[in-house]
């Protein structure tokens, strides 16, 4: 079995540029590439997906566990030549860090150093990093087996690090001078609905960094020890077979404005017997006869108008969900069920009004942070008192004014308590309209996959 964890110094260091030129050349060489992502972020994934023509899959210690997040590890790597994870902020930040998933996987680590502005201090960073992870992680994790030096200016700057690097494998570099970004906006890079990669893109990589970065040395620090492969696979027993041969058919909302899913939530429901249509908010005029509409994060905001003029869709959407069809909206798609959202500019953009309430655009960020969700009511996909994990990042808000009332004569309830990463009771959120359910938090179902498929087959009577 072959993997490589690609992990970065900090965050800005090239860590996902790296990832995505790695990714391309191993693609080019004929060799099945499964990427993974650490954390909960979906833009990168998306990015990943676009490269490889394969799901990019998130890997969330915090979220799913840690046998959880080995098994979908092990399952999802089965059929690849290579798996490459991508890291997330710098290799020890955060809770849990991209070296705790490095060493619970026990995987090879490639560290990404930004090298402008220093020769030999890159080499005392890296030296650093090899050392600060074997003091606090042992030394049964195989470890950093190599640097991608970054923004390297000239072959005199290379060779003065690389003399310094005596004990570490410079893999290869990515010059300075090379105009190799991903299009960004103050939300984050732009997905890959988007196409954010244009054909000068590839043709950098395949003319200059092809020859930069060493792959057959990449390969050779990939490769996971044997022992520690048959002792992980001990412990994959964790997947789900389809239990129905009914199909539930789930409207999945899937375009420009709204591509933020979790795979693995999707495999849940193809588990759980479903069949999966996509539909676009932004084109389609009616929506696809189904049992579930899925509605996911994304960029609503950024598309308003053009949604807002899709009347015919809206108001199909807003009296499926009088007549009780289960509808579930998260974060953007909660956005698109309100009754509008404001711009920063303070135009304000009609949407389906199943929820009355207005959202409101800020310039800077809402919310952020891992969420533990636990059930008030029994809803089609959980029980009472079922608990889910997942994470909340946004830049709208709900508009204050008097909705509560509005809410309470459309017997509208708040269904969700909310708790940070450590447990602390944040507030009432989730929003239940008979069997509409919306909510800021992208809601990982791998978290607690045996509920998830338990009520979605009681529900839909599969």
């Amino acid at each position: 079995m072959k993997a490589l964890l690609i992990a970065g110094t900090h965050s800005g260091c090239g860590k996902t540029t790296a990832t995505l030129v790695i990714l391309h050349l191993l693609k080019s060489t004929g060799l099945s590439v499964q990427p993974f992502k650490a954390g909960p972020d979906f833009i990168d994934p998306g990015l990943h997906r676009l490269i490889t023509g394969t799901d990019s899959i998130n890997l969330d210690l915090w979220m799913c566990g840690t046998e959880r997040t080995l098994e979908t590890f092990l399952r999802r790597s089965e059929t690849a030549d290579i798996s490459i994870i991508e890291g997330v902020m710098g290799f020890f930040d955060g809770e849990p860090s991209t070296a705790e998933l490095a060493s619970e996987l026990k995987v090879p680590v490639l560290l990404v150093v930004d090298a402008y502005g220093m020769a030999e201090t890159a080499a005392a960073i890296a030296t650093g990093f090899v050392d600060y992870y074997h003091r606090n992680f042992g030394t049964d994790s195989p470890g950093i087996k190599g640097v991608i030096l970054n923004r390297i200016s000239s072959e005199r700057h290379l060779q003065r690090i690389k003399e310094a690097l005596k004990d570490v494998d410079v893999i290869g570099y990515i010059p300075s001078h090379l105009e190799l970004s991903i299009p960004e906006r103050h939300l984050g890079l732009t997905t890959a609905e988007e196409s954010p990669f244009d054909s000068r893109f590839y043709e950098i990589i395949s003319r200059t960094l092809s020859r930069t970065i060493d792959i057959k040395r990449l390969l050779s620090i990939a490769t996971v020890d044997r022992d520690i492969e048959a002792s992980k696979r001990e412990k994959k027993h964790l997947s789900h077979p389809p239990l129905s041969r009914k199909k539930l058919r789930v409207a999945l909302a899937h375009d420009k404005a709204f591509s933020f899913y979790y795979p693995e939530n999707l495999d849940l429901l193809k588990s759980a017997g479903a069949e999966i249509v996509r539909f676009s908010p932004l084109n389609d005029k009616s929506l696809p006869e189904a049992d579930l509409v899925y509605l996911g994060g994304g960029y609503p905001e950024l598309y308003a108008e053009k949604l807002s003029d899709n009347r015919e869709l809206l108001s199909t959407l807003y009296r499926l969900a009088s007549e009780g069809l289960p509808i579930y909206a998260e974060c953007g798609g909660l956005l698109y069920i309100s009754k509008g959202i404001y711009d920063t500019h303070g135009r304000c953009f009609p949407m389906a009004g199943i929820l009355p309430f207005v959202m409101k655009m800020r310039k800077k960020r809402a919310y952020l942070g891992y969420r533990e969700v636990t059930i008030d009511d029994d809803i089609f996909f959980g029980r009472k008192h079922t608990r889910y994990r997942g994470h909340e990042f946004h830049y709208s808000e709900i508009v204050e004014d008097d909705y509560s009332g509005k809410m309470e004569k459309r017997g509208i309830k708040t269904i969700y308590r909310l708790f940070d990463r450590d447990d602390n009771f944040i507030k009432m959120e989730g929003y239940r309209y008979l069997n509409t359910i919306g909510s800021y938090v992208h809601l990982h179902f791998g978290s607690n996959p045996e509920e998830f498929i338990s009520a979605i087959n009681k529900f839909f009577n599969l």
